[in-house]
């Protein structure tokens, strides 16, 4: 944090969502919803799973880790924008900046390496279901978790290392409710190109070969369910349905936003807003309505709560 003290930028302006205060006050209300919906749902999802032995398979595993990163990836910065919208002036502190662009990175890079693995998942149990017990083994369930995170902690420490070092000498207006990355590394005082291009690299290369994978994964899976005409079949259908739905929305933005970053377009604050909030709310809503085993199993959540 050296180099912050070395210019004269010691706090970011958030621009978030404008409008009259009558707006503001709806946009409180509404996001407040919203993420006391994601956080209840996706909470919920985790508690079902741990709670009923019959859901204690790798699948479910891996979407109760998916629905704990939900809450970690909307937590990271939604809060701090329900808040704002009270505020007059919304601003954040140079180093709470850096805190919220490492855990972007840090959720949002360990939700795409766990998408990747329940996409793994998926392949090994149509595919290859003879061996499925064998290859989705505990020990490999938990490698893959732990694998989502490592590889998201060491991607966000790679964005920041170049970002923290940066002069800021002057423009400080972040033109979205959080601090983005390539936002906030174009108000640095210095020829940014270089940056910019490691960033496409990085972040804009993982999302974009992540979702290659994840639709070649998927293609494959799909030809092979058609092959075979089934009951199991039928719910495998579905359940690669929800798969493709949650990657589809997750990637999308996450694309669009850094696979080009050397342009700023007014959708970007909208998308941003759509990858941190509204897709960690779908996620649930996904997996859940389409999902029998996991409404049995909230409904006898529900009936053991109320009967003890």
């Amino acid at each position: 944090m050296d180099q912050e003290n070395k210019s004269g930028v010691t706090e970011f302006v958030l621009h978030g969502l404008s409008g009259p205060r009558e707006l503001q006050l709806f946009y409180f209300a509404f996001f407040t919803l919203l993420y006391l919906s994601i956080v209840l749902g996706n909470l919920l999802i985790v508690l079902t799973i741990i709670s009923e032995p019959a859901l204690h398979t790798p699948m479910y595993f891996l979407l109760s880790n998916l629905s704990f990163i939900d809450v970690c990836l909307s937590t990271f910065a939604t809060p701090k924008m329900i808040v704002d919208f009270l505020e007059e002036h919304r601003t954040i502190s140079f180093e709470g900046c850096m805190a919220q662009i490492f855990f972007l990175h840090v959720f949002a890079g360990g939700e795409m390496m766990l998408l990747v693995a329940m996409a793994y998942d998926r392949y090994v149990a149509i595919c290859r279901p003879l061996h499925y017990a064998t290859i989705m083994s505990e020990r490999r369930c938990t490698s893959l978790v732990v694998g989502s995170w490592l590889i998201g902690i060491l991607h966000s420490v790679s964005q920041l290392v170049f970002t923290v070092n940066l002069p800021f000498c002057g423009p400080n207006q972040v033109d979205s409710f959080f601090c983005d990355l390539p936002l906030v590394i174009k108000l640095a005082c210095t020829d940014t190109f270089t940056l910019e291009v490691l960033m496409l690299s990085d972040s804009g290369l993982i999302a974009m070969s992540s979702f290659v994978l994840l639709l070649v994964s998927y293609m494959v899976i799909l030809v092979t369910v058609q092959r075979r005409s089934s009951a199991g079949m039928a719910k495998a259908r579905a359940t690669l349905t929800a798969h493709i739905t949650v990657v589809t929305l997750f990637f999308g933005p996450c694309i669009f936003i850094y696979a080009w970053p050397f342009n700023n377009l007014p959708v970007d604050k909208v998308l941003s807003i759509f990858y941190t909030v509204f897709t960690p709310l779908l996620n649930p809503l996904i997996y859940t309505l389409r999902n029998k085993e996991v409404i049995s199993a909230m409904q006898k959540l529900r009936h053991r709560e109320v009967s003890s």
